[in-house]
């Protein structure tokens, strides 16, 4: 693709609505491989991921390419989250949004993915309170638009749980969890990497509540899927090795929890950075 857009940019020039199309599909293609841990060479990768997105940013707002911006501005919001970069991300997420409620209405299922997403960023830092009333809005729209059924309802119902569940509010978080993996095995079946998500979120539920026998095989199965779906070196594995090592170590049982939270830095080292948070959680974790 890449020997493509160079001859694109010969032929047509660099400003070219030819080379914006191939500029956002290299750096959509570049972003998922740093996102699922296949990039080889990480920081090379990631500048190849952000300069692509940002030309086809720049020629999209030059030619008023409105819903072809919002979607790249939703893929570089997705990738600077990834990598922990809050800010960065927040604003491009809300300019996204900002042009989805603009240009297909505040009910759109686009519209909804952006509220989404942007309340994923608030939940990560902790902002419960910005994230909560995005996830309803986005948790309505899907609904309505999609059905009670359908796979991006269970994500967000799983999301808002998980506000719930971080505010302490378990009686109302569970519910939630519960309804998503009951979608999500329906739909996608018992082996999805979704359905890891609603496990290792419930599980997580249980652990906050000292229901460790009833946490551990969620953790475990959540952790198999990953191991299985998407491989050792994910950092969704990472997460889940992190969490079992958690509920191993809150019960004192220090030989278990050691080795799978040293996998779990590993890992968060190689795919995420060192200075991720997930990589400073995991370190202060396994110290």
């Amino acid at each position: 693709m890449e020997s493509s857009l160079v001859n694109v940019i010969a032929r047509w020039g660099e400003d070219s609505s030819e080379a914006e199309t191939l500029y956002a599909q290299l750096g959509n293609l570049y972003a998922e491989r740093i996102k699922n841990g296949k990039c080889t060479e990480r920081e090379r990768e990631i500048q190849l991921a952000e300069d692509y997105l940002n030309h086809a940013i720049a020629i999209q707002t030059k030619d008023n390419q409105s819903l072809s911006l919002a979607t790249t501005l939703n893929v570089l919001g997705l990738l600077r989250l990834f990598l922990g970069k809050y800010n960065e991300a927040e604003s491009l997420f809300l300019r996204s949004l900002q042009i989805r409620e603009e240009q297909l209405g505040v009910d759109h299922p686009s519209t909804a993915t952006s509220l989404n997403n942007l309340a994923t960023l608030f939940l990560s830092e902790g902002r419960y309170s910005k994230a909560e009333p995005l996830f309803l809005r986005s948790l309505s729209i899907r609904e309505r638009l999609l059905g009670f059924e359908h796979p991006d309802t269970a994500i967000c119902l799983n999301n808002l749980a998980g506000v719930y569940d971080a505010q302490g509010r378990y009686s109302k978080a569970k519910p939630l969890f519960l309804r998503s993996l009951k979608i999500i095995e329906q739909q996608l079946g018992a082996d999805h990497p979704d359905i890891a998500i609603s496990l290792n979120n419930l599980a997580e539920l249980y652990s906050s509540q000292g229901r460790y026998c009833e946490a551990e095989p969620l953790y475990v199965r959540s952790l198999s899927i990953r191991e299985q779906q998407l491989g050792s070196e994910h950092h969704d594995t990472a997460t889940s090795l992190n969490n079992l090592a958690g509920l191993y170590r809150s019960q004192k049982l220090l030989s278990k929890a050691e080795p799978l939270i040293a996998r779990s830095l590993l890992i968060c080292e190689k795919v995420l950075g060192v200075g991720h948070p997930n990589t400073i959680k995991a370190r202060a974790n396994y110290a």
